[in-house]
C-alpha cells in the first residue's frame, strides 16, 4: 500500500505539472517532486547503511 501512496504522488506531481506549465509555473511540481524523491533516496541509504 506505501508504494502505491509514492506513486499516486508522483502521479500527481507530473499532472500538476502538465496543467501548471501553461501558465509558466510547471517548475513547482517538479522542484516538489525533486525533494520528495531526494528524501526517499536518502531513506533508503541510510537503510543500507544501517544494515551494515
Amino acid at each position: 500500500m506505501k508504494q502505491y501512496g509514492h506513486y499516486i504522488f508522483i502521479l500527481a506531481c507530473l499532472v500538476a505539472t502538465f496543467f501548471l506549465y501553461n501558465k509558466q509555473l510547471g517548475a513547482i511540481p517538479l522542484l516538489i517532486l525533486s525533494g520528495y524523491l531526494f528524501l526517499i533516496a536518502m531513506k533508503d541509504f541510510y537503510k543500507i547503511k544501517n544494515d551494515k
